[in-house]
């Protein structure tokens, strides 16, 4: 009887080798493609955290954001008095003289004040800013409500300009309610200034332009 044909020792090893290396590399692009689609639904999930995050923020007070309100508080203020200081700030590369007319205040709770921050460019070039804000103690945020505030508006100033920057602001009265914050004396409102890199070109009136022309 005829022996059927054998395969070596040597003949399977060969083989066996030849296969692995395909097998292997696909395992090395499933896991890259893997890797990848973590990689990319990772930054995804950072950009949409941003937006998340400031309407938290703003929702909650987290963080020291103060409140956004349209209209004096409907109760009106109450007997107890609290500080409020006013800190100011300039980032690196804006060259402007920035600081609060008053540094601190004493005001009853739910009394609406108004009080102004100046700024003085010193450049001898137009440059522009933005303001940014916080309170503290952090936790205070959701009572600090501003009517009427500078902040996120976008500042462009001439050369040498001087301007004068009103906050209308009020602590919340339900913050007697709230006895964590029983023992608060004293708030601090914080305010930096960063450059803006590429401001906003705003277009002249018909009106300034003709008289920048007659004043050439």
């Amino acid at each position: 009887m005829d022996r059927e044909p054998t395969i070596s020792r040597d003949q399977s090893r060969t083989a066996r080798q030849g296969r692995g290396p395909s097998k292997g590399l696909g395992r090395d692009v499933l896991v890259a493609s893997i890797c990848g689609g973590v990689v990319a639904l990772m930054v995804g999930a950072s950009y949409a955290a941003v937006p998340f995050y400031n309407w938290f923020c703003r929702a909650t007070g987290f963080n020291g954001t103060t409140q956004v309100a349209t209209s004096a508080p409907a109760t009106g203020p109450i007997a107890r008095k609290i500080a409020v200081r006013f800190d100011s700030n300039v980032a690196p590369g804006l060259p402007w003289k920035f600081e609060p007319e008053q540094s601190e205040i004493e005001v009853n709770i739910g009394q609406v004040v108004t009080v102004f921050y100046t700024v003085t460019n010193q450049a001898a070039r137009t440059t522009a800013g933005q303001a940014a804000y916080n309170v503290a103690p952090l936790t205070v945020g959701s009572y600090f409500q501003k009517i009427n505030c500078f902040c996120f508006t976008e500042q462009t100033m001439a050369p040498g300009e001087k301007r004068e920057m009103p906050v209308v602001l009020y602590v919340d009265p339900s913050i007697a309610d709230d006895h964590e914050n029983d023992g608060l004396n004293t708030i601090t409102l914080s305010y930096t200034f960063y450059p803006v890199r590429d401001p906003v070109v705003k277009p002249l009136a018909s009106g300034e332009d003709d008289k920048r022309k007659g004043n050439l």
